[in-house]
């Protein structure tokens, strides 16, 4: 199992970008897939799962709106969408791949699998 997340860069605040999470070796009717992230000297943080499969999305209560996730199946690849940049968006975001239920996404002890990350820093 290989999970790539790739997208990240330096924004100014109110910018848009997308994220994708690029997988492989998954099965499709037995995973889902999480995007995190992590600020510096912060826990990991939700943002959005959702099955491999399509049905079933989790967004965390701060999302709010800004963040939109996506797939691309032909491609292997899950995409998230943060509109609406922030300063306190700057982290490290991450996606992950967990069997569990949509109950247990938020916790990141759950994945199975992990991207190694990649850098979003929002700029004032």
């Amino acid at each position: 199992v290989q999970l790539q997340a790739s997208g990240g860069g330096l924004v100014q605040a109110g910018g848009s970008l997308t994220l994708s999470c690029a997988h492989s070796g998954l099965t499709f009717g037995s995973y889902s897939l999480g995007w995190f992230r992590q600020a510096p000297g912060k826990d990991r943080e939700f943002i959005v799962g959702r099955r491999l499969s399509g049905g079933s999305t989790r967004y965390a209560d701060f999302v709010k709106g800004r963040f939109t996730i996506s797939r691309d199946n032909a491609k292997n690849t899950m995409y998230l969408q943060i509109n609406s940049l922030k300063p306190e968006d700057t982290a490290v975001y991450y996606c992950g791949a967990t069997r569990s239920n949509t109950g247990s996404w938020t916790n990141p002890a759950v994945y199975l699998h992990w991207g190694q990350g990649t850098l979003v820093t929002v700029s004032s």
